[in-house]
């Protein structure tokens, strides 16, 4: 199973293409951008709590059969935060100090 590629940072709405070098993605495919994961969360998942990874960039070439950006096409559904600002300020804050591996 591909991950779903979304196209936009929860947080700021930031259009994040496939080939994005600055989007970041928790264990639950959560999507934020470089910026926001950095200067608004701490690095805090603020839907799961986890930490964030760099996504990966799908390839657009098929090396190998059925295995490329244009066979496994990537969402186009836009995801936003169902939390307030604050709620996510604080919740971030709550957790920013416990390492991603422990929390």
């Amino acid at each position: 199973m591909a991950l779903q590629l979304r196209p936009n940072c929860e947080y700021c709405d930031r259009d994040l293409p496939p080939d994005a070098t600055n989007a970041r993605i928790c264990s639950y495919e959560c999507t934020f951008c470089a910026d926001c994961v950095e200067t608004k969360l701490s690095n805090v998942c603020p839907n799961c709590g986890g930490g964030f990874v760099p996504r990966p960039i799908r390839p657009t070439q098929e090396w190998r059969p059925g295995v490329c950006v244009t066979k496994h096409v990537p969402s186009d559904k836009r995801v936003h935060l169902k939390y307030s600002a604050q709620d996510v300020a604080a919740h971030c804050a709550r957790i920013k100090d416990v390492a991603p591996e422990r929390r």
